[in-house]
Formats: C-alpha cells, sequence, structure tokens
C-alpha cells in the first residue's frame, strides 16, 4: 500500500498547526484571525519554510472563490454610481501624484533601496499602493453582516472598479493582451437563463456547492484561456448569477470553503521573501500614509453627497494596502525593473496595514460616535436616497433584520398589535419585496449612531426586537441602544449557546436561540391544531 500522501500530509501539519494557534491567540485580543495568518507566514519565513505547492493552490483558489461570491453579491447599478466611479478614479489619480513624487523624491536623494527607481517605476508603486485590500474588506464586511449595507456597497463597489485598473495594468505593464478568442466571452451573457436554470434545478446540498465551484474555477479557466485575467473571470461568473433568488444561498454554503482556502493567501503573504532590517524598517514606514489614502476617500465621499458616517465606515474598510502591490513588485521584479527586496517590503507594508485597520473595522460605529460632531462638518446638506436618516413613523416596536426570523417576528407582532410595527433593514431589494408584501418596512443600518441620536430626542419605540444576521451585529446595536440609555425592553436572536450570555450581558433583556427554540414552536403549532 502506498502511504505516499501520509508523507505529504505530514509536511503541511507544521503550517496548519500553527496557523490555528496563532489564530486563536489573535481572536482571543480582539483581532480577527486573519492577522494570525499573517503573523503565522513570517514566521514560518523566519524559519527557512517555504511556501510549498499546496499552500500555493489553496491560496490562489481562495481568492478566485473570494472573487465569485463577491459577484454573487455584486449589483451593476452600484458600480454606475458616481459615489463608487468617480471616486475611484479621482482617488487613484491623486494618489499616484501625491505617492509617486514622494517615493521619486527619495530616488532622487540616494535613499537605500529606492535609489534604483525612476520616475515610470515611482508612478508603478505608487499605483500599487493606491489600491485597498478585496480579500480583508470583504472578509471584514462579511464577518459584521454588512456586505448589503450602503457603505458595505459603496466600499465594494470601489474595490471592483480597482480590480478593473488592475486588469488593464497587468495587460499593459505584462504585454500580455487578450486573444481574440476573448471575444467569445461575451457569449456568456445569453447563456445567462441556462446557469439560472441549473442554479435553480441544483438543490440545496452538495449539488450547489459543487456547482459554484464549476462556475467559478471553471470561469477563471476560460477567461485565462481567452488571455483575460482569471479571477474577474470568477467575479463575472458570480455576477451573471447575482440576480437568482438562490445566489444568496450559494453564498452561504461556499462561505466555508472560501475562508478555508483563503488562510493558504494569507500565510502566502508573510512567506513571499526574506525579512532583513532594511526591508522592515521601509515597509513600517510606509504603514502610516494608509491615512493620507483614507482621508482623501473621505474627502471625496462626502463631496459626492455621502453621509458623514457612511462614508467614514466605507473610508476603515478601505483603510490598507491590497494584495495587488505583491502583484505588481513581482511584475517589476521578473523584469529587472527592481530589487527583489521590494517584495519584502510590500508583504510587510501590507500585513501591518490589516493589523491597524482589524481594530478600526471593529469599533467603526464607537468611532463615529466619539467623533461625530467633528465628522459632520464636512457632509453636504443634500442627501442620496439610500442615506437619508430613518424616521420610525410613530411606531412602538421596531424589528431589525428582515430576514427569514426577523419577518416571521414581524408578522407576528403585526397580528398581536396592529400597524404600530415597523422593519428595518439596511437591503434594499429586501425591502422592495416586504413592502409588496405589504409590510412597514424601511431602510436603515441599526448601529447608525446619527438613527439613534435622532430615536433619543422623539420616539415612541417600547420594544426593539434584533434579528440581525450575526452576533456582531447585534452587540453593535446593544452598545448604541445602552449609549442612548434606551428605557424599553429588547430582545436579541442568538444562532449559538455561547451567544446568549454577551447578548444578555450587552443590555438584551430578552436572548432567543433560533435553533434550539425553533423545535419549541414547532410543538406548539402542531398542539394547537
Amino acid at each position: 500500500m502506498d502511504f505516499e500522501w501520509v508523507a505529504i500530509a505530514l509536511g503541511d501539519v507544521a503550517w496548519i498547526s500553527l496557523a490555528f494557534v496563532l489564530g486563536f491567540l489573535v481572536r482571543l485580543i480582539g483581532l480577527p484571525p486573519l492577522v494570525g495568518f499573517l503573523a503565522t507566514g513570517f514566521v514560518l519565513n523566519y524559519l527557512g519554510i517555504a511556501s510549498g505547492e499546496m499552500l500555493q493552490k489553496l491560496a490562489d483558489l481562495g481568492i478566485t472563490l473570494l472573487l465569485f461570491t463577491v459577484g454573487l453579491k455584486l449589483k451593476l447599478k452600484v458600480l454606475a454610481k458616481p459615489q463608487v466611479w468617480a471616486v475611484t478614479a479621482l482617488h487613484i489619480s491623486i494618489t499616484i501624484g501625491l505617492f509617486g513624487t514622494a517615493i521619486f523624491g527619495l530616488a532622487l536623494i540616494g535613499t537605500p533601496l529606492f535609489s534604483g527607481l525612476d520616475l515610470k517605476l515611482s508612478l508603478m508603486l505608487a499605483f500599487a499602493l493606491s489600491f485597498s485590500s478585496t480579500v480583508f474588506v470583504v472578509k471584514a464586511l462579511e464577518d459584521k453582516g454588512e456586505m448589503k449595507s450602503l457603505h458595505g456597497r459603496i466600499a465594494v463597489g470601489i474595490l471592483v472598479m480597482q480590480d478593473l485598473a488592475a486588469v488593464v495594468f497587468l495587460a499593459a505593464s505584462t504585454g500580455k493582451v487578450p486573444s481574440l478568442w476573448a471575444l467569445l466571452l461575451f457569449l456568456l451573457i445569453p447563456l445567462r437563463p441556462l446557469f439560472h436554470h441549473l442554479l435553480q434545478k441544483s438543490g440545496h446540498g452538495e449539488l450547489l456547492i459543487l456547482y459554484g465551484l464549476v462556475l467559478a474555477l471553471g470561469g477563471a479557466e476560460i477567461f485565462e484561456l481567452g488571455g483575460v485575467k482569471d479571477d474577474l473571470g470568477a467575479l463575472i461568473m458570480g455576477l451573471l448569477i447575482s440576480t437568482h433568488p438562490k445566489s444568496a444561498e450559494m453564498a452561504k454554503a461556499m462561505l466555508g470553503f472560501k475562508d478555508l482556502f483563503l488562510v493558504g493567501f494569507f500565510l502566502s503573504i508573510g512567506m513571499s521573501g526574506q525579512l532583513s532590517p532594511e526591508a522592515l524598517l521601509i515597509g513600517l514606514l510606509l504603514v502610516p500614509f494608509i491615512f493620507v489614502k483614507s482621508t482623501l476617500f473621505f474627502a471625496l465621499m462626502t463631496r459626492f453627497s455621502l453621509r458623514a458616517r457612511t462614508s467614514l465606515l466605507a473610508t476603515l474598510n478601505l483603510t490598507n494596502y491590497s494584495e495587488f502591490g505583491l502583484i505588481v513588485a513581482a511584475i517589476g521584479v521578473a523584469n529587472g525593473w527592481m530589487d527583489a527586496e521590494w517584495l519584502v517590503v510590500i508583504a510587510i507594508a501590507l500585513s501591518l496595514s490589516f493589523v491597524v485597520a482589524a481594530p478600526l473595522n471593529s469599533k467603526d460605529d464607537r468611532i463615529y460616535s466619539i467623533f461625530r460632531k467633528f465628522l459632520q462638518q464636512f457632509q453636504r446638506k443634500e442627501r442620496l436616497p439610500g442615506d437619508m436618516l430613518l424616521d420610525t413613523l410613530g411606531a412602538t416596536i421596531a424589528v431589525f433584520g428582515m430576514g427569514r426570523v426577523g419577518s416571521g417576528a414581524y408578522d407576528k407582532m403585526r397580528e398581536l398589535h396592529g400597524e404600530t410595527v415597523v422593519g428595518i433593514d439596511f437591503d434594499t431589494e429586501s425591502i422592495i419585496r416586504h413592502r409588496s408584501e405589504g409590510r412597514n418596512v424601511l431602510l436603515g443600518d441599526p448601529s447608525d449612531a446619527d438613527f439613534w441620536n435622532k430615536i433619543k430626542q422623539d420616539h415612541n419605540i417600547v420594544l426593539v426586537m434584533l434579528a440581525l444576521p450575526n452576533l456582531q451585529a447585534n452587540l453593535d446595536t446593544l452598545e448604541q441602544l445602552r449609549e442612548i440609555s434606551f428605557p424599553g425592553r429588547v430582545a436579541a436572536t442568538a444562532r449559538y449557546p455561547d451567544e446568549e450570555e454577551p447578548l444578555r450581558q450587552s443590555g438584551a433583556t430578552a436572548v432567543f436561540n433560533i435553533y434550539t427554540e425553533a423545535g419549541v414552536g414547532f410543538a406548539d403549532h402542531v398542539a394547537g391544531q
């Protein structure tokens, strides 16, 4: 019997175990596990352990699945907003000018590692540093359940526009232009009904997951054959089926696979080159410049009529460097344009920017609450239709989160108390559907400090029901309720037993476990027949 596979597994157990240990320790101090995964890569690099074929395949597959799931949740009309395409174009242009000038200035005075860069290479590095990380931002938004919020959609839209700019750059810099066969990729559009039909017939189990893998990997391979960036193919395939009702179910089914494979990506960043004091110092010096990018993002978003809170939350999501910088550096190194040490510099700056951005994102609503008066000075008076302050219109019961649980709670409370119930959600399409079914559902964000400030001044709400998608979203809302000393009752949902106590400690007067309590509700329903 051939036991060669055992040797392969034992060879990989070191980084798998270390990734778990460091990810777990980092989670204990309130940072996302991905920070621990990045640290694992640097530790393995220091120990002289090279990135193997298995790890690289995991990294590539993780990015492909990430972009596919982004496509599943992306709406083209978001990209058409000037708050997305205009902000992206202006931000890239201004950042290249500022960063490029600074880098070229350091090259002219003979600063180590910069001295070999001409103006063209300085601008190329500035272009790479102008981008934000799709991997980090999407992961952070998903963890907080904010992918469909306005600031989440704006941030993801900007990232997609940056990815499109990246495709153009890579094609130009590598001399790789799409082949004539790439024109056949447009045939995917009329095939959309077929993709939808197969999705509808794929059920709810393993076939649904396999179909998602076929679309993601198949789309990437088809685009690669046509001379177009493969990751863009995964994104487009997700976009083609994003309007189907089961697209959200597919995204949830593939979530675990995507998160697992992305571990390989974060490890590979830290293992991209050998550390040196010079590279470490320059990488550290680049980190503060993410706040220059942030200031520019915030200024542009507020000029395009976004509220200060929406602008700040989207900005904090984008406060990091991008893995695209490593790709740009790799092209420069492969062509002999720059020293290979730049790979390590950008890897360090990228990793540390994640460490800085992680706590900022986890405390974004708290940051806005503290600096609200100052930040509101920069917002314009006019409001976009989806970015207006919420008015509960005299309701006494508010249900936050109008998914399946929230919708059921809304219907029951309206049956008991009449039209004094209001539902609140930040998914525009969900709101349209609920309204067509006769429910009074408003567009709003339950963690919005501006909304709760208005509620504090004038409201009739005596009961808040939280049916939000995850624990963190519920905890953020409970924090806002504590800030205004809300005197009414607050009921919250939990998915797991270990979520119940944190909710109670944060102020929930009643906690409902949607899994354990579902059986009781089912029995009551049957007994009442």
